[in-house]
């Protein structure tokens, strides 16, 4: 099916959203799965909530109100149910028996979205193996096609069903693409190391998804990535060089988080988040437009995701974008919220000079005052120095150029032989 085709197909689909409620007090708590449905190209035709605390462990739902759940399908005219949750695969098909229409959950939609926004070969491996995990638990003869992977006639054993034979390539599959991707990573750590050596400071953009993390790059650094008002537009880890009194720094934009991020993504894109993980200060980009509670909940959703990759401990800077949309009230509002926040428009350019300025204070400490006389036979060494520095206050001498400057202290060993003393 073409491009057109799949597309055609996806309007076609109209949704029921589902989920449930413990009551306390979210405005619509189906917004972000409205949200995930409408970037994965499913119009949601009615929506239904439970209150209750807890799933039920066989239908997600209570029986009582699945009848009225089916009549609700058919009222709205629905071709999809949408769940909320994660469902276990009983669930799964206990409600495609009571309702009569498929059934897909939360991570589903995700994992759809991810494979129609991934681009690079990483990034498409990562999300075969991701959805692969996923569905072998839920396993109904669903991968017949992948029977050709082993080699069509005799790769069923003897008395092997279909979906034992179905499984075990897909286990096969996941083998081969974990695989894939260790070499991958080890290709990727070679080009880390690189830029380690080089000990320009490293920031990490992080937020949640749709927060404009990568129109922040842009503004930044002058750079050209991709940007769209859709969840999970950027996948694939972007580093662009950002320029600061001189001194270069490597900022990188990376995939956007959001509340009960499925394990499976954490996992298949541990490398690629791996990029916050290794960051000298992350930067915590938030859509200050978005109404109060949404907000909180958009930034403990990011806290949870950089507690469970490791990066919980970073130093972190807090980056209210999308000021361009606030007025005058909204922005008190939101500085005197956030006092430790800055309060930018990625969009319209505001706030980024005062940004830049945050961003080198938050390495002041990292630096060290030195002095150096670089003789003249030694020009490299001054590049060299020119690279980690930045700016530096330069006097010719008959024996040389005497310069002044910051210097990581990391890389103060370097420079010890030009050390004035």
């Amino acid at each position: 099916m073409n491009g057109a085709g799949v597309s055609n197909a996806r309007a076609r689909q109209r949704a029921l959203a589902i989920g449930i409620s413990d009551g306390r007090g979210e405005a619509d708590p189906l917004a972000e799965l409205k949200e995930l449905l409408r970037t994965a190209g499913v119009a949601t035709a009615g929506e239904a909530v439970q209150q209750r605390s807890t799933p039920d462990a066989d239908r997600y739902f209570g029986r009582g109100k699945l009848t009225e759940l089916k009549q609700q399908v058919a009222a709205c005219d629905a071709n999809l149910v949408a769940c909320n949750d994660e469902l276990a695969p009983r669930q799964e098909r206990n409600l495609e028996e009571a309702l009569g229409v498929p059934v897909i959950d939360r991570t589903a939609v995700i994992l759809d979205i991810f494979a129609d926004h991934a681009h690079s070969a990483e990034g498409k491996l990562q999300v075969e193996l991701a959805q692969l995990e996923y569905n072998l638990a839920r396993m109904r003869g669903l991968w017949t096609h992948l029977e050709r992977l082993g080699g069509g006639i005799g790769t069923r054993g003897p008395g092997e069903s279909q979906i034992e034979t179905d499984r075990r390539l897909a286990r096969d599959r996941i083998a081969a693409l974990r695989r894939r991707l260790v070499r991958l990573e080890r290709n990727r750590g070679v080009m880390r190391a690189r830029r380690e050596r080089s000990s320009l400071p490293r920031v990490a953009l992080a937020g949640y998804t749709n927060a404009g993390k990568s129109t922040l790059l842009n503004a930044l650094t002058g750079a050209e990535v991709g940007v769209g008002d859709r969840l999970f537009h950027t996948l694939d880890p972007t580093t662009r060089s950002l320029e600061l009194s001189g001194r270069d720094f490597l900022l990188t934009d990376t995939v956007g988080f959001i509340e009960k991020l499925p394990h499976q993504l954490v996992e298949a894109f541990k490398a690629t988040l791996e990029e916050t993980v290794l960051a000298d200060l992350i930067l915590h980009v938030v859509d200050a437009a978005a109404p109060e509670e949404r907000r909180l909940a958009d930034m403990q959703a990011v806290d949870a995701v950089l507690e469970e990759i490791g990066a919980g401990e970073k130093p972190r800077l807090l980056v209210l974008n999308k000021a361009d949309l606030l007025d005058g009230g909204a922005r008190h509002e939101a500085a005197l919220r956030h006092g430790d926040a800055v309060l930018v428009s990625a969009l319209a350019g505001d706030g980024l000079d005062e940004l830049r300025v945050t961003i080198e204070a938050a390495f002041e400490d990292t630096l060290a005052d030195v002095e150096l006389l670089i003789p003249y036979s030694q020009g490299a060494r001054l590049h060299e120095l020119h690279e980690l520095a930045g700016d530096l206050q330069r006097t010719e001498r008959e024996d040389g150029v005497l310069v002044k400057g910051k210097v990581p202290t990391s890389e103060l060993h370097r420079f010890e032989d030009l050390t004035v003393i």
